[in-house]
């Protein structure tokens, strides 16, 4: 199995960076009042640091509404998971999921980073991160109507399908964060307005976070126009 980024990507986004955690092994039914703890003191420190901005313009999220629009998104329609999970903070509502959700949820507050994750047990093929040509399948996350993505959209995808639309706005059902996840893909990214280094050390504290809470073992990877893809 393959993570590869197209050339369509990195066509429209040459600077971007994508910071991979791939963990084997972990046990995600481990009952830990630590992660529940951080993840509660991570919304407070990120609303708090919100303070009154303006979450649409702040330096944070405005790079993803111009992302949007640059694949033809409406941001103020498919928003961004860090704006979304940024809004859910200010309003004190970030709910636990997952022993495994809520970490990369804790480490996504901290570092203001996008951050998803696929079950690699239901995933065919190599993932790509690439764009639509508007004919794939999409279950989305919660939902029990099909969708596909519009021509052009960011994506990632495997074999079946698109496993997050609209690069990080909506997750698959398919491949979601379970109880019964061993093995996970793990993905933090950032835009070069964000700054030079910040996925690498998300990534490290997210892997670090993962192997002491959940056990298992982690690797730790950082893709550019340069290093186009990983196999694992």
């Amino acid at each position: 199995m393959r993570f590869l980024i197209t050339a369509d990507f990195w066509s429209l986004f040459p600077d971007a960076r994508i910071g991979v955690v791939i963990a084997r092994g972990l046990n995600n039914t481990i009952a830990d009042e630590n992660i529940a703890r951080l993840l509660y003191d991570l919304m407070q420190s990120a609303a708090a640091r919100l303070g009154e901005a303006d979450i649409a313009t702040h330096p944070a999220v405005a790079p993803w509404r111009d992302a949007y629009k640059a694949f033809g998104m409406k941001p103020s329609k498919f928003r961004s998971s860090i704006e979304n999970l940024l809004r859910s903070a200010r309003n004190g509502n970030v709910r636990s999921i997952n022993p495994l959700v809520d970490i990369y949820n804790a480490v996504s507050l901290k570092h203001f980073l996008p951050c998803g994750g696929e079950d690699r047990g239901a995933v065919r093929g190599d993932i790509r991160l690439t764009r639509a040509r508007g004919d794939e399948d999409f279950l989305p996350l919660g939902d029990s109507t099909p969708q596909s993505p519009q021509p052009g959209e960011v994506i990632y995808c495997d074999d079946e399908g698109v496993l997050c639309r609209s690069w990080n706005w909506r997750e698959a059902e398919r491949t979601k964060l379970t109880a019964a996840t061993t093995d996970a893909f793990l993905c933090l990214e950032a835009l070069p307005a964000l700054g030079e280094g910040t996925p690498g050390l998300a990534c490290e504290e997210l892997a670090a976070l993962v192997r002491e809470r959940l056990g298992g073992t982690t690797r730790v990877e950082i893709l550019t126009r340069a290093r186009q893809q990983i196999e694992f």
